[in-house]
């Protein structure tokens, strides 16, 4: 079974054995995220068959890093679930995974940085909003586990704007077979200052008009985060149609936090539209950098359309 190296057909029989075997856990996973928008066509074309060529890959030392990216919203985290779930009870192989969010700097952290560096610093999620640090010493722990060793996968709660408890961290004992790590921005390189253009929308335009605050993190990119990024051994595209998608998939997103935490206390942490909108533009100038660049040197590109049906453009 570990001899498949390309892409199989969606209807090969390993891949109907495989959904068969996992179809009930997929279902759950479903109810338990509240995503009742996935058809079954995601799973039998996309999920299945991205299974069954990742068992196929190893590394005879190291667990397996496989780097999901795109824009906010794209899919990536539930991607990324629902493929580990199927390596784990179909294949019973070994992963455990986390995202570039559950990397951000404190909130005291990022307002120390407003206040030496720029105010929109506050706002977590570009280039240097991250600490990479405690990626990089995740991976360097799972990597070099014993049977018996346990290391803490960091969590972030975004309505809370910190970590969770340290204790509450998933505890994952020994050396996993595959590593998932997903990012909006996953595998990017700096945009070279030659290419550089003025304010690129309203938020740039009136509050960083000289440029300040986006090239301190395009200058962040190319630091650590390079070395992150570069221990990826195979990185996956989810490439959506536009900027205009990338907010009509956040607000969604938003949408769906809001479903789960209703029942928490934390309703006035839930943005709306507007605000939505203000949040995607810190994230334009690199997003747009994203799209047109990463497809060219992915491994995998899947395009996502305003439906939210996805397809292969490109595969291995």
């Amino acid at each position: 079974m570990n001899k498949i190296l390309k892409l199989p057909e969606i209807d090969s029989p390993i891949c109907n054995e495989i959904f068969n075997k996992t179809k009930l856990e997929i279902e759950s996973l479903s109810i338990k995220l509240k995503m009742d928008n996935l058809s079954l066509k995601f799973f039998k074309e996309i999920v299945i068959p991205l299974a069954v060529y990742f068992n196929s890959l190893k590394k005879d030392d190291y667990p397996y890093l496989i780097g999901f990216t795109g824009g906010q919203g794209s899919g990536k985290t539930t991607l990324s679930d629902f493929v580990q779930l199927v390596l784990r009870f179909g294949f019973d192989r070994k992963t455990t995974g986390f995202s570039i969010d559950d990397l951000y700097k404190t909130p005291e952290e990022r307002e120390a940085l407003a206040k030496s560096i720029h105010p929109l610093c506050r706002v977590r999620g570009v280039p240097g909003t991250h600490n990479i640090r405690l990626g990089l010493d995740v991976l360097s722990s799972l990597n070099n586990a014993k049977p018996s060793s346990i290391t803490s996968i960091p969590s972030f709660s975004k309505t809370q704007d910190k970590h969770f408890p340290k204790e509450e961290w998933l505890k994952y004992q020994g050396k996993p077979e595959f590593i998932f790590f997903d990012a909006w921005f996953g595998g990017a390189r700096p945009i070279p200052f030659t290419d550089w253009e003025p304010p690129i929308n309203k938020l740039e335009l009136e509050e960083d008009p000289d440029g300040v605050w986006s090239k301190w993190s395009n200058k962040q990119l190319a630091l650590d985060y390079q070395d992150l990024f570069n221990k990826i051994d195979l990185l996956l595209m989810i490439k959506v149609p536009d900027m205009k998608d990338i907010f009509e998939s956040r607000w969604l997103q938003e949408q769906t936090l809001s479903k789960n935490i209703s029942d928490n206390g934390f309703d006035d942490k839930i943005m709306n539209k507007d605000e939505v909108w203000k949040f995607v533009m810190h994230y334009e100038r690199l997003t747009r950098y994203v799209l047109e660049e990463i497809p060219s040197f992915a491994d995998i590109v899947l395009k996502r359309d305003k439906n939210f049906d996805f397809s292969f453009v490109k595969k291995p």
